[in-house]
């Protein structure tokens, strides 16, 4: 398969519901897209504006700075102690890395690539683009033999699933078993909602409770768009086997996969502030606390979205049936079509909208 026989871009299906809904005296409140409408923190702003004289070329493995913050985040926030610079890597975002790494991990026709039954679509397009077989599967056991690569996506996108330290466990040892390679996306950690995950960390899939204390075979994939409003920026990271991360490097190095310059010195600054992470979760749990009820009192029930950005919602009937009542209301959301063919009755609400909006959808949905 070639990049000229992928399908449609799917959000292009949206387009009619979009301009129904702005149709509305009210205007449209768009709960479609997870992309951020807060602004950058300043902190970073500035750390950007400070690096602007960037007249060499950077380097694919970033700057040592950056890497040195990589690694006491995960120690500070996310429980992964240990790591070394050689084990982390920044990414230009973390859409083009979960695309690639099936190509650049060698892989092939004949090898099978593992993903969440929801899931957003760049898991199976990234196994495509290299003939391997995409299989959407939950659970360890699903996994058969030929597997060569596993996506897990925890908190989940689009349904909020976390795995706790037991679940993340199996599927690690489950990867070891197959020799394939086990890779956690993990964007949304640190935006948990509901217990136990209100009150602590969402655990990482490189925590020592779940390696062993030993990362082979297992990479953790991390981006700042969410937390820090940092979409714009394209600023994400990986890290983990260190094998596999300088692997990976080579790779990246030929392609020029390089993170710019101001960039990489607007990451540390993101890295290094835990305040500004704080203030983003309240203005998002707010917003979750609005909205939330009121798609229930509109008939709805949510599944899972116990952390991320979005509820998980069904009414019981087509996610396009349920588009269209919903553009009648001036609101766009996103269908579980989109997601894979297991939740075709799914619609995804998105908490990225602001308050106002957020407020005006509330009260569309209880009248």
């Amino acid at each position: 398969m070639g990049v000229a026989d992928l399908a449609e871009y799917p959000w292009d299906a949206v387009a009619p519901y979009a301009a129904r809904a702005r149709s509305h005296p009210d205007g449209i409140v768009d709960l479609s897209i997870g992309s951020p409408v807060d602004a950058t923190p300043a902190v970073v702003r500035e750390a950007l504006t400070a690096a602007t004289d960037a007249h060499a070329y950077p380097q694919t493995v970033g700057i040592p700075v950056l890497r040195e913050a990589i690694a006491e985040w995960f120690a500070r926030r996310r429980g992964v102690a240990g790591l070394t610079p050689s084990q982390v890597l920044p990414t230009v975002g973390s859409k083009e890395l979960v695309a690639l790494l099936p190509l650049l991990l060698g892989l092939g026709p004949g090898d099978i690539v593992v993903h969440p039954r929801a899931a957003y679509p760049t898991y199976e397009v990234g196994a495509r683009l290299v003939g391997a077989t995409p299989l959407a599967a939950d659970e360890p056991e699903e996994w058969p033999v030929g597997t060569r690569l596993v996506w897990l996506n925890s908190p989940g996108n689009p349904d909020g699933r976390v795995r706790g330290i037991p679940s993340l466990t199996t599927a690690v040892r489950r990867a070891r078993e197959l020799g394939a390679v086990i890779a956690g996306d993990e964007c949304y950690a640190e935006l948990g909602w509901d217990a136990p995950w209100d009150d602590e960390p969402i655990p990482s899939i490189l925590d020592a409770r779940v390696t062993g204390g030993d990362a082979a075979g297992v990479l953790a994939v991390y981006s700042l768009s969410k937390q820090s409003n940092l979409a714009g920026y394209r600023a994400a990271f990986l890290a983990g086997d260190e094998r596999l991360v300088a692997g990976l490097l080579t790779a990246r190095k030929h392609l020029g996969l390089m993170l710019p310059g101001p960039v990489q010195h607007a990451m540390v600054a993101a890295l290094g502030d835990d305040a500004h992470v704080a203030t983003q979760k309240e203005r998002y749990r707010r917003r979750r606390e609005l909205l939330r009820p009121a798609v229930e009192a509109a008939g709805f029930r949510i599944d899972g979205s116990e952390a991320g950005l979005y509820l998980w919602a069904t009414e019981g009937r087509d996610a396009w049936e349920s588009l269209d009542r919903l553009a009648d209301l001036g609101i766009l959301a996103g269908p579980g079509h989109f997601y894979g063919p297991h939740f075709p009755q799914h619609i995804r609400f998105s908490l990225t909208a602001p308050d106002e909006r957020i407020a005006s959808a509330a009260q569309r949905l209880r009248s």
